[in-house]
């Protein structure tokens, strides 16, 4: 079916899902009228970048009821489609013959490729005009720097795994926001936003770089750093384990804060508390303890030197060292100032 010489090949199987249902509970209209809002009935032989036969538009019944309302959904989709300027539907409908399920390195996509994406070749066109989206104001995307995340109306597993992975944990300064493909009046995007999730990472409405399909936290981070810090010398710091000059400028602004709180400079995350710092007089930022779980620590032999690298546990940029010379026996966290943002305890809500 994959094959070359099958890819246009009108005789091609296609892929197609069996689907097993109580018509008494979703009626096959409704059935039907789902499947036609999911995809774009009006390419032939494509869906998006995939091309070939076997992803032609098709529904396949099995009993003559079945047939007659798939026959009658296209036609009401058809006005539809046609008001909306659209061609004309090429979707086939066939009895089911025989069905062959498919190889297994087919099965279970999802759980081998897990940092795809989900395509959405979709119309937009719906049925019922109720379920026609509400229009998004923009206006506040249109205002500094803002990461966008193109998500679809139904479920999306790799949109799904970034929630939870970074989105959950993100307490970063440049807002995370969500929307549809169909919900971005008044942006200039360039990159193509059919597959979900799609990152775009835009200032003042305009989108800097994109990144379509899932991202790890530790590409996200990335993308961020390069976003946020550019080529300054806390990007290097922390994605190049770069070090900050001794008695640097944003040393000397946190160096006497007031009481609070020093965050991931990209994540948010909480990782030095003021109550832990002291003057260690060598010029860098000095703690006896990070906050709990928010640190990890990492051989570091580079420069002929035998160091422990401390990283941030969610970002996992390069923080500094830890050495065994604090005050009273405690360890003494050596940090580079420019990755952190400082809180005041009163800004910190339940301290």
């Amino acid at each position: 079916m994959t094959k070359l010489v099958n890819k246009f090949n009108q005789n091609n199987h296609a892929e197609v899902v069996e689907v097993t249902y109580n018509k008494n509970v979703i009626p096959t209209d409704k059935l039907l009228r789902h499947y036609f809002e999911s995809h774009d009935p009006t390419q032939i032989n494509r869906q998006g970048n995939d091309l070939g036969t076997q992803y032609r538009s098709i529904v396949l019944y099995t009993n003559n009821d079945q047939r007659d309302i798939a026959i009658r959904i296209i036609s009401e989709y058809q006005q539809l489609l046609s008001g909306s300027g659209y061609g004309q539907i090429a979707t086939l409908v066939k009895p089911l013959e025989e069905f062959f399920i498919a190889e297994n390195y087919h099965q279970d996509y999802i759980a081998k490729n897990p940092n795809g994406y989900c395509p959405d070749h979709s119309t937009g066109i719906k049925f019922n005009r109720e379920d026609v989206l509400v229009k998004k104001d923009n206006i506040e995307l249109l205002k500094g720097k803002k990461i966008l995340v193109i998500e679809p109306k139904g479920y999306c597993p790799y949109c799904e795994k970034f929630k939870s992975l970074v989105v959950e944990n993100y307490q970063g300064s440049i807002p995370i926001i969500f929307r549809l493909a169909v919900q971005l009046d008044g942006l200039r995007i360039e990159t193509p936003t059919w597959a979900t999730p799609t990152l775009l990472f835009l200032e003042n409405g305009k989108e800097v770089f994109g990144h379509q399909g899932y991202m790890s936290p530790r590409e996200f981070y990335k993308a961020l750093g390069l976003f946020k810090l550019g080529q300054s010398e806390a990007y290097k710091v922390a994605f190049d384990e770069g070090t900050d000059t001794r008695f640097c400028k944003e040393y000397q602004i946190f160096k006497n804060t007031p009481d609070g709180v020093f965050v991931d400079k990209l994540s948010g995350a909480h990782l030095f508390d003021t109550r832990d710092r002291f003057n260690s007089r060598t010029g860098w930022l000095s703690f006896t303890k990070p906050v709990d779980g928010s640190v990890y620590k990492k051989t570091d032999n580079s420069y002929g030197m035998k160091r422990i690298e401390i990283r941030s546990a969610s970002s996992d940029i390069h923080l500094g060292h830890v050495f065994p010379d604090g005050p009273d026996g405690l360890p003494r966290y050596c940090i580079n100032a420019t990755v952190l943002d400082f809180k005041k305890r009163s800004e910190i809500s339940n301290s």
